[in-house]
Formats: C-alpha cells, structure tokens, sequence
C-alpha cells in the first residue's frame, strides 16, 4: 500500500499523532486535522489548551481510582452516598454508565482493567490489593462485582470473591439481564439499572 504524501512535514506530523487514537485511523485522523486548520486560532488553541491540562491535572481518587479534579472524587465525598456498599468496576466509562441508571447509591470501586492472561494482565497490575484493603479497612458491608460478563471478567469476579472469602462481607454479582459477552459500557440504561437492583450473591453464580 502507497504512503499518502503530505504537501507539508507539519500536516504529516499532525495526521500521525491523530491516527494514534484509538479507532481513528489515517483518513479519519487527516481530515480531523483539516478541519482544525479551519478554524480559529484561538478555538484551536483552546483545543491544545484542553488536552494539556487534562493530562497535567486530572488526578485519581485516592480510595476508588475514578477521575477527579480533586484528590477525593465528588462520589467518594457525596455524605449522602451509601458507603457500606462499593460497585466493582473496570474502568470510569463503567462508572459513568451506571450513573447514568440513576438506580445505584453506594460507592465505586475501579480497577482499572480486568484479569487477561493473553493480554499480560494479572491480579497485581490492577487495583485488586486496594479493594480488599478497603474490605478491611471495616465499614463495607456489600461489594457488588459489575465487571462485564466476558471470560476475562468471570476470572476477574471469582479470583476477587476468593480474596474477600475471608473477610465478613457479601459479594454479589450484577443479574444477568447484561447479555453474556457483551461490554458493560455499551448495556442499555434500563437494563444495566435493572442488573444492579436485582444483583445476586456471587457464589449462586459460580
């Protein structure tokens, strides 16, 4: 396949850093790049001024690892929310869509991937040690497992349920009304609030 040409060294340059976004490819990532030459300087600037402060200035919850601007996310310090129930997550889209369910009003827990041998991924490059620190910090009484129902996430559900075993708190795991397969983030509201409502103890499951 022919490398397109560039008629300028800074477009290529541009077009490349694009197509290193996830599902953006070449194409995609030239006409991107256009149509920010369209616009105003200030409006790009805004754009570059966006992405630079994202990366330079979000922080992670220091007790549940979801995004913040502050060191406690507003979730974790919501008095409000139910702190003797943490939702197990993969990652912040997770959180974001069951949120959204308007259904769930405990605390979260993100861990920032799941279990994936083929991927190189073990218990100790997730936030797995934080969570059952958590457990034994005291104060939990519910951990509820809402990893997608993949193989990956399975593995992910039962090597937590093994490590919680012998702390006294309940595990549950989400109702199967999420399709086996399919990507937590991608569930309809109405079933995914349905799934947390109707949730069931972990070991009815395995």
């Amino acid at each position: 396949m022919i490398q397109q040409q560039y008629p300028s060294q800074l477009l290529e340059k541009a077009v490349s850093e694009f197509a290193k976004l996830p599902g953006i490819g070449r194409k995609t990532a030239l006409r991107l790049v256009l149509w920010i030459l369209r616009q105003e300087d200030q409006d790009a600037e805004q754009l570059a001024e966006a992405i630079v402060q994202l990366k330079q200035e979000v922080k992670y919850c220091h007790i549940c690892h979801n995004i913040s601007d502050t060191e406690t996310c507003p979730i974790c310090a919501d008095e409000r929310r139910d702190k003797s129930t943490v939702c197990v997550v993969e990652n912040i889209k997770d959180v974001m869509a069951i949120e959204n369910t308007q259904q769930f009003h405990g605390l979260y827990h993100v861990l920032g991937g799941i279990i994936s041998p083929i991927d190189g991924i073990g218990p100790g490059d997730i936030e797995i040690d934080s969570l059952i620190s958590r457990v034994a910090g005291g104060g939990v009484q519910e951990v509820i497992l809402a990893l997608s129902p993949t193989m990956e996430g399975e593995t992910t559900n039962f090597y937590i349920y093994r490590k919680l075993a012998s702390y006294d708190v309940k595990v549950s795991v989400i109702a199967r009304g999420v399709a086996v397969g399919n990507e937590l983030e991608y569930t309809d509201e109405v079933t995914l609030g349905r799934s947390i409502m109707n949730r069931t103890l972990f070991e009815a499951n395995s």
